[in-house]
């Protein structure tokens, strides 16, 4: 690693950033006389972001058993779309709460992050949905720019994979009260009185803002001139790597190499590392081509899914039926939290086999859509 004396990069550093062109490790390994548990480190890191992110075009000769694998994994992942009825069944009688993640979720993955808005289509299905149900967007982007593609008030949005959460300010008649946090709190004060002690436990910032009430969270504020100092550097040290960006997501970052050629991907994210190795208190964690720092506090999605319920008051409900959807590493901390509860599904949206803690799949933005209205659809046919 970086030597903090002299600004050397070691050998295990040089081995990192040649990795990603070099198909066998081990013949490096040897050649610099690298340890096993090095070579497998580096190995492990090029395999699990080129699995995360993939870009190759697998040939004609193993496209049966991708296939099968493909098959055999959908039987424990079925399409939430064809397992509908199902899903409906055990919906009924209880009060649903949507969670939604945006990139790969709502608006398709671009090269440009800047670019990545919603179809009108979309816009309309998650303006009925949250016209029925209480529906949260949960994302890695910052709070305002989320809201900005989405530009619906009247849902919740967290922010910064949960770390800044807030709620809609408009007001709601009493009869509507789960689709509004600071309402819900107002009247029921035992409620209140412990998801204070709940965030005063977790170093949080929690206002209630004037007449509007408007619920924000964000429990990693006092990291923030860290992580803009940190922004700052990576916007120069990433300059060298063509397609690379940086994006300031408030109260964490992202470093998109979408548009980074493969053979840079190794070099790109060691650069990362070695930033990061000045700051303990952030941590690195990888997406869909792309790597996250993030403050190194006990938060994650699950958490602010768990907060979210709480603050609607289902922390200890029996009739709540949770449903949250997502395509990015990040959401397995929310299907996570699901699977443990025993309550509602976690749905990826991929078209291949990953290692996942969802109960079903969507292959991609378009059957989010479809699935969203089929669940709309059946709101307003079991009211009627």
């Amino acid at each position: 690693m970086k030597n903090h004396e002299s600004n050397v990069v070691g050998p295990d550093v040089m081995l990192i950033a040649l990795a990603a062109s070099i198909p066998n490790a081990a013949v490096l390994g040897g050649f610099l006389n690298l340890s096993s548990s090095q070579i497998k480190d580096t190995n492990n890191w090029i395999d699990s972001i080129r699995a995360s992110s993939p870009t190759r075009t697998r040939s004609s000769s193993s496209s049966s058993d991708n296939q099968d694998k493909i098959n055999s994994w959908m039987l424990y992942h079925p399409s939430a779309l064809n397992m509908f009825d199902q899903i409906a069944y055990n919906m009924k009688g209880k009060k649903i709460v949507t969670f939604l993640d945006y990139d790969g979720t709502l608006s398709p993955i671009v090269a440009d992050p800047d670019k990545a808005f919603m179809t009108k289509k979309m816009r309309a299905t998650l303006k009925d949905i949250a016209r029925h149900f209480p529906t949260a967007i949960v994302t890695g982007r910052c709070r305002d720019k989320v809201y900005s593609f989405v530009k619906l008030a009247q849902l919740y949005y967290a922010g910064s994979h949960g770390m800044d959460i807030k709620g809609p300010t408009k007001s709601r008649t009493p009869n509507k009260v789960s689709h509004n946090f600071s309402i819900y709190l107002s009247i029921e004060p035992i409620n209140l009185l412990l998801l204070f002690s709940y965030l005063a436990c977790c170093d949080f910032i929690h206002l209630l803002q004037g007449n509007d009430k408007a619920l924000l969270c964000q429990p990693a504020s006092k990291f923030l001139p860290m992580i803009e100092e940190v922004y700052k550097i990576l916007l120069e040290k990433t300059k060298s790597v063509p397609g690379a960006k940086v994006e300031n997501n408030k109260f964490c970052l992202s470093v998109h190499f979408r548009c980074v050629d493969e053979k840079c991907w190794a070099a790109l994210a060691e650069q990362v590392r070695l930033v990061l190795n000045e700051y303990p208190k952030l941590k690195l964690t990888q997406g869909r081509k792309v790597l996250e720092i993030r403050p190194t506090i006990k938060w994650d999605k699950g958490k602010a899914l768990e907060f979210l319920l709480e603050s609607l008051g289902y922390d200890n409900s029996n009739d709540v039926f949770p449903i949250y959807i997502g395509d990015d590493r990040t959401d397995e901390d929310a299907f996570k939290v699901l699977r443990n509860r025993g309550q509602g599904i976690g749905i990826l949206v991929s078209r291949v086999p990953k290692d996942t803690e969802a109960s079903y799949t969507l292959k991609d933005p378009a059957e989010v859509e479809q699935f969203l209205r089929r669940l709309v659809q059946w709101k307003r046919s079991s009211t009627q």
